[in-house]
């Protein structure tokens, strides 16, 4: 899991210039990107408690495990979604 975490992380833009305002351009893809990380990290704690308490695995965890992390590969992909599209960049006007 820590793959999709960094695949994440690569979908970060590199600020085009030394100064603060290059750097706010930013802000929404690290947010985005804490986000998605916070929420992978709880699946990936959840995960590593059930295996440490797991007597026996059958075939059945063992496509469970496999489902799990096929729709966690995802999280790289939505992250860019959200970051690429207006959806992130919606701010309520005062």
């Amino acid at each position: 899991m820590t793959t999709i975490n960094t695949i994440m992380v690569l979908e970060l833009k590199v600020p085009a210039g030394p100064t603060l305002q290059a750097l706010g351009g930013s802000a929404t893809g690290f947010l985005t990107l804490l986000l998605s990380f916070v929420y992978v990290g709880i699946y990936w704690s959840s995960h590593h408690h059930m295996v440490q308490v797991v007597e026996r695995v059958n075939r059945t965890v063992l496509w469970g495990n496999l489902d799990l992390l096929f729709w966690l590969s995802f999280f790289p992909v939505a992250t860019a979604w959200i970051d690429q599209t207006e959806f992130s960049r919606t701010v309520p006007q005062d």
